[in-house]
């Protein structure tokens, strides 16, 4: 049964030492092959007043968001056609690649793209999953597309998955897998 103790100072919120431990649980998991339920993570907090690095008292840095949440912020956004708060969940250099483009860095460059492809497009979700990479957090989102062609005729039941790339809560790379085009192909 593993066992993880973690010192922590003080002054995160409940949710975010939930995320935490979540994420720790996780990370042993992803190793040894334990249930959720055989791994125990402890918090052991700390008030600022008693820890020092570098001869220096410190105070926590801020949590990061959730990355899943950031994006799924910016799904629906998008999905609402409020492009103002889709566009302010970017970060600098964001790049994007749908199917059949090359990389795009602007909404206005998407919807421009798009606009020949369908009116429309709505997403099911049938999992989210987020984790650490190198540089940031990657987060992938799958499921189904429904939604109206450009002459008016409705579609649904088509297969995504889409890839985000998150740092310092801001999305900065979106790589998105489809069948629209095999399906269109076949309307």
């Amino acid at each position: 049964m593993p066992s993880v103790h973690v010192h922590l100072m003080e002054g995160y919120s409940p949710d975010e030492k939930t995320r935490l431990m979540k994420a720790l649980t996780d990370a042993v998991r992803f190793v040894v092959p334990a249930a959720p339920d055989a791994v125990t993570v402890f918090l052991n907090e700390v008030p600022p007043s008693g820890y020092m690095r570098g001869g220096a008292q410190r105070t926590p840095a801020p949590a990061l968001e959730d990355p899943a949440a950031i994006v799924l912020d910016y799904l629906k956004a998008m999905e609402d056609r409020n492009l103002a708060k889709a566009e302010a969940l970017l970060g600098d250099g964001f790049a994007m690649v749908f199917p059949g483009t090359g990389e795009m860095s602007t909404l206005a460059e998407l919807i421009d793209w798009a606009r020949t492809r369908y009116r429309f497009v709505k997403k099911t979700y049938t999992g989210v999953e987020a984790f650490q990479g190198e540089s940031g957090a990657v987060v992938y989102t799958r499921g189904t597309l429904s939604g109206e062609w450009p002459d008016g005729t409705a579609f649904s039941d088509i297969r995504f998955i889409d890839r985000f790339e998150v740092k310092a809560n801001s999305i900065i790379r979106q790589d998105v897998w489809n069948d629209i085009a095999e399906i269109r192909g076949k309307a």
